[in-house]
């Protein structure tokens, strides 16, 4: 992993200025002129296309070390899919969060099939390296198939339950929706790598915000003051 000083080297701005914009442009809803425009009036004069490059460039980077403080989900996933336009064509986002509703993994697939579901799967029991208790899903057999397929060929797969409930899937459809709506002022995007990236990343901005939430909840302190912290948390973790 590349030292703080060698990830923001030869940068013509200051480390500061490029997370910020970069975590702004993932958690609330602006384009990239509208960043523009905000660090013009800070006296800061920039092209939207650099803002772009620093997303591509920086939300790997930014997952990578976050991952060192993830904290693990429950046992319990809801499993969806949703859609996202990419030059004009749709594709599926296969995305799973736990009964408490933290983000546990996402995968950007071009087409909806076993295949795709396997790959989803696959990833998602690779990341968290323990399989979950239960898995909702919905009534759309191919993915029914493929977690059986997968499941079936780890020594403790049988342990897990497979299941569909349209109530209970409710969680994951509802969450859908905060990456959707973030995704609208994005205007669709030109290339499936881009389109990863950003998701991605706009994926790591509600792990972090559910993380601190969760926290702030169990510690008895304000919401408002929790959240502010939350999102300055890139910083620390550079």
């Amino acid at each position: 992993m590349l030292s703080v000083d060698e990830l923001f080297k030869g940068r013509h701005f200051e480390r500061e200025i490029i997370i910020l914009c970069v975590r702004w442009y993932l958690r609330y809803k602006l384009s990239f002129r509208d960043l523009v425009e905000m660090m013009a009036e800070r006296s800061l004069s920039l092209a939207h296309t650099t803002i772009m490059r620093w997303v591509q460039r920086y939300v790997p980077e930014f997952e990578k070390r976050w991952n060192r403080f993830a904290h693990p989900v429950g046992g319990s996933w809801r499993v969806d899919e949703t859609y996202v336009k990419i030059k004009g064509r749709w594709t599926y986002l296969y995305r799973a969060v736990d009964k408490a509703g933290k983000p546990v993994d996402f995968l950007l697939r071009a087409k909806r099939d076993v295949a795709a579901a396997k790959a989803f799967f696959r990833r998602a029991f690779a990341k968290h390296r323990r399989l979950p208790q239960k898995i909702t899903l919905d009534g759309y057999q191919a993915s029914h198939r493929a977690a059986r397929e997968l499941l079936a060929q780890r020594q403790s797969g049988g342990r897990t339950r497979i299941r569909s409930s349209k109530y209970l899937n409710n969680l994951i459809e509802q969450d859908h929706r905060s990456i959707k709506l973030r995704l609208i002022p994005m205007l669709g995007f030109k290339r499936f790598r881009r389109a990863t990236i950003t998701i991605a990343g706009v994926e790591l901005m509600n792990r972090i915000r559910s993380i601190h939430t969760q926290q702030n909840w169990s510690r008895g302190k304000s919401r408002a003051g929790n959240l502010e912290r939350g999102a300055r948390c890139l910083s620390p973790t550079l």
